[in-house]
């Protein structure tokens, strides 16, 4: 007795109807992920100080820490304005605090 083995098309049309489905939404995010990056850019602006400016420095909040005696919403975001002593690196910079 022969045994005859029956291949199911369907599921191999799945598979491949899947792979081009894949395809096409990795085109979309492409397209999304560049028109993205072209709006970022056109509102983004390269900051330089020189020795003699006058900054503020960012702190970066935490939940449930108390900073200048102040918690939650009424945290600062920024503290001071300090001078710059000089340049370390591209972006960093050294402050005279107190």
């Amino acid at each position: 007795m022969m045994r005859a083995c029956i291949l199911d098309f369907k599921k191999v049309d799945f598979v491949h109807q899947a792979m081009e489905n894949v395809k096409v939404i990795q085109q979309w995010q492409e397209t999304a992920q560049s028109r993205h990056k072209s709006y970022a850019n056109v509102q983004w602006r390269g900051l330089e100080f020189s020795i003699v400016d006058w900054v503020c420095l960012k702190v970066s909040p935490m939940k449930g820490v108390m900073r200048f005696g102040k918690k939650g919403k009424f945290i600062p975001r920024h503290i001071g304005t300090y001078k710059i002593i000089r340049r370390i690196g591209q972006i960093a910079y050294e402050l005279d605090l107190p």
